[in-house]
């Protein structure tokens, strides 16, 4: 994208895990802490390139992969209990951030962690 002069948007998917720990997940959370830092260090790079890049950090987000975490009853007093909004987000959500994100409506973005998670990481 550098070489080729047009600029352009990259957006890096990591989790409201890279903002904070949980117990039993540190490989997890590692991870998703290290996209946040490359994501930092890209948009420093590239921003002279006309290259934006920013970060989506989904929080408990309604996905077959987390349907079969645990049981509904869990789920359901997690959402209670962690989430403000009192619901799982949906994945639409999570791509109609990253649209805006990879859109000229958000050309003055850059180096943004964007926080999806119904105020989840709100709460203390």
């Amino acid at each position: 994208m550098a070489a080729d002069g047009a600029g352009g948007a990259i957006v890096n998917m990591a989790s409201t895990n890279a903002l904070g720990g949980e117990e039993l997940y540190a490989a997890y959370n590692a991870s998703k802490g290290g996209v946040l830092q490359l994501t930092r260090t890209m948009a420093v790079e590239l921003g002279a390139a006309g290259i934006r890049v920013n970060c989506l950090c989904p929080g408990f987000i309604d996905t077959p992969l987390n349907r079969g975490l645990e049981d509904e009853a869990w789920i359901q007093t997690y959402e209670r209990e962690h989430i403000p909004l009192r619901r799982r987000g949906l994945a639409e959500e999570v791509a109609a951030a990253y649209a805006f994100l990879a859109s000229d409506e958000a050309s003055f973005i850059h180096g943004a962690a964007l926080v999806i998670d119904g105020g989840q990481t709100a709460v203390m």
